[in-house]
């Protein structure tokens, strides 16, 4: 259904910085940046024939997160989650709502954690055990 989703950053190496290290985790390689025609600066991960991306805004407004938003990143296994949430949290992510654990989705069972990156957006690590 997504081409690709792109949310904004206030601090693109910051961004780099935390997200190279939390989406390695889950098997993204680095980041690579881009210049887009207007001079702004963007970040893209490429993984599984999904596209990732961070932008400085191109309003020259401040970045700011989507309230009610949340991205999710699938992960593999229940210790994949946990490491997604504790290496997002070494680098600067805020914890949220419960510890990583099992809880009852609307299609099962599924072990997840929530954090707020640096620029306070919302994601989610998210297992589905079989």
């Amino acid at each position: 259904m997504f081409t690709h989703v792109m949310i904004g950053t206030n601090d693109i190496e910051g961004a780099k910085r935390f997200y190279d290290a939390v989406l390695g985790v889950i098997g993204a390689g680095e980041g690579v940046f881009n210049t887009a025609a207007t001079g702004h600066v963007r970040l893209f991960y490429r993984h599984e024939g999904n596209t990732f991306c961070l932008s400085e805004p191109i309003n020259d407004e401040p970045a700011t997160p989507a309230n009610g938003g949340t991205l999710g990143f699938k992960c593999d296994s229940e210790a994949q989650v946990q490491e997604f949430y504790d290496v997002a949290v070494q680098h600067g992510a805020t914890p949220v709502e419960a510890e990583p654990g099992l809880r009852n989705g609307s299609t099962g069972p599924v072990f997840l954690a929530y954090v707020r990156d640096p620029d306070g957006h919302k994601l989610c690590a998210l297992y589905r055990p079989q």
